[in-house]
């Protein structure tokens, strides 16, 4: 059995991954509440499908490999899959967007939150088993089933209760520490996973295909940044409570005075301006003393 190494260059690498974990949970959440605040089915989908991305893209997947920036076995390198890969991201976000959409349709009640948290919990397990099998090594990854299980828990439990917090918080400083408890979670969920793995090598080393954990560093980076980039475009584009509340103040303010109704009380004129309004008219002549003899 091969010596394994969690954390290569120390703490930066756990610390990294907590950090986007938070991040995203944030974006995640914000996202979420516009969600609850959307008119139409559109809005709704577009903003789901940004909750999803936040969530599953950046606090779940994106985390995942960066803490696996630290893995390390002694005796081979590690090389990964791209596909499968790229197939272990398209599970997060879809595991968590599905999840998202049974939470967030409909009346809300315990049952979908648990039914929610049950699907979205096992594509995160499935999303983290499918990267380690992107994995290529000189060796054969073997896995202790009780850990593996208690992953899978943790993992059903933390998107639980990342969906109750989704469809709940609403507050800034609530989201903050949503976000925090979230990250806990996720990175929880990610290390009791990888304390189950052990790596037995081959007795004939081979050449080990794949692409190298600094080819794909550049890319997830850049998808990282873009990604967060894009997430708060979004949500300072898109108008609040307070800017619906103003423009309906200024709609209401532009809106014409009612004309009066046939029967009702005329205000006095006593000095004639009504009758002299009509020389903003187009056509209107203009009075003479002829058109008015003294009395």
């Amino acid at each position: 059995m091969a010596d394994i190494n969690h954390f290569e260059y120390g703490w930066i690498t756990p610390a990294l991954s907590y950090a986007l974990s938070v991040l995203g949970s944030i974006l995640g959440l914000v996202c979420a509440t516009r969600i609850r605040d959307a008119d139409s089915t559109g809005q709704k989908l577009w903003w789901g499908t940004l909750a999803a991305w936040a969530l599953g893209g950046t606090a779940i997947w994106t985390m995942h490999f960066m803490a696996m920036l630290g893995f390390a076995v002694t005796g081979t390198r590690i090389r990964y899959d791209v596909p499968i890969t790229v197939v272990s991201a398209l599970i997060a976000v879809v595991a968590v967007g599905l999840g998202l959409a049974i939470v967030g349709t409909g009346k809300l009640s315990v049952i979908r939150i648990i039914a929610g948290g049950l699907f979205a919990g096992s594509g995160v397990a499935a999303m983290h088993y499918t990267g380690m099998a992107a994995m290529r090594l000189d060796g054969r990854l073997g896995y202790d089933q009780l850990r593996v299980a208690l992953s899978v828990l943790i993992a059903v439990v933390a998107a639980t209760v990342a969906l109750w917090l989704a469809v709940t918080v609403r507050r800034g400083l609530a989201i903050f520490g949503s976000a925090l408890v979230m990250g806990v979670a996720v990175n929880g969920m990610h290390f009791t996973g990888m304390s189950a793995l052990s790596v037995h090598l081959h007795e004939r080393r081979g050449e080990v295909t794949g692409a190298e954990v600094g080819t794909l560093l550049i890319p997830i980076v850049l998808l990282v940044i873009f990604g967060v980039v894009g997430l708060v475009y979004a949500l300072l584009a898109a108008p609040t409570d307070e800017d619906r509340a103003a423009a309906a103040y200024l709609d209401a303010r532009r809106a014409p005075a009612p004309a009066p109704a046939f029967g009702d009380p005329v205000e006095p004129d006593p000095v004639g301006l009504r009758a002299r309004s009509t020389l903003a008219r187009p056509g209107a002549q203009f009075p003479s003393r002829r058109d008015h003899p003294p009395r």
